[in-house]
């Protein structure tokens, strides 16, 4: 299990490299890095377990936050409507974009991220909908297609497996500004 502890934090070089692609079969090492990415978010989700550790909440952790230069992520997106059963629990490895859709979406409260402690604010401009091609944990090849929130979080952690931080697509200039037919995610 990670704890706060153990998230890297901006300005470490981990976080601006290209992970290496996941070898198969899966090492112990990252099976368990696997497992201690996704009991980070279960855990940081669980209000009282994350008072009493002192973890902020996350809904996606990118091998590369926890110091490990790997194409690996998982991603926990709770649902507001059935706690037991989140939109989106999955660890992904050697993810790549193949599919992105020309409508923008944004968080309208802008994004965070465990290893960036400083408040960055302005909007994150990214795809709608993508489509996703990804080895599960035996090596075989999937597609996963999201859209709104949970493809936000998605390509957040995907960012971090190729050396990016949400704040490098915020435009400096105008960081409030989206087009107009930018759909605004609450």
């Amino acid at each position: 299990m990670y704890f706060m502890k153990d998230i890297v934090r901006d300005g470490d070089p981990v976080l601006r490299q290209v992970g290496a692609k996941v070898q198969f079969p899966l090492s112990d090492a990252d099976k368990n890095l696997a497992a201690n990415m996704m009991e980070y978010l279960v855990k940081s989700q669980d209000e009282d377990y994350a008072e009493k550790h002192q973890l902020r909440a996350g809904v996606g952790l990118a091998a590369p936050q926890v110091g490990v230069s790997e194409m690996m992520a998982s991603v926990l997106v709770p649902n507001d409507d059935d706690p037991d059963k989140p939109l989106l629990k999955i660890t992904l490895i050697n993810p790549v974009i193949v599919r992105n859709s020309v409508q923008r979406a944004a968080l309208s409260e802008g994004e965070g991220c465990l290893s960036v402690d400083k408040d960055v604010p302005g909007f994150v401009p990214r795809a709608d909908r993508i489509t996703i091609k990804y080895d599960d944990f035996e090596g075989n090849s999937q597609t996963l297609r999201v859209k709104g929130y949970p493809a936000i979080v998605c390509q957040h952690e995907i960012d971090h497996l190729n050396g990016h931080l949400y704040y490098d697509k915020i435009d400096k200039k105008e960081p409030f500004e989206l087009d107009p037919s930018t759909v605004v995610i609450s």
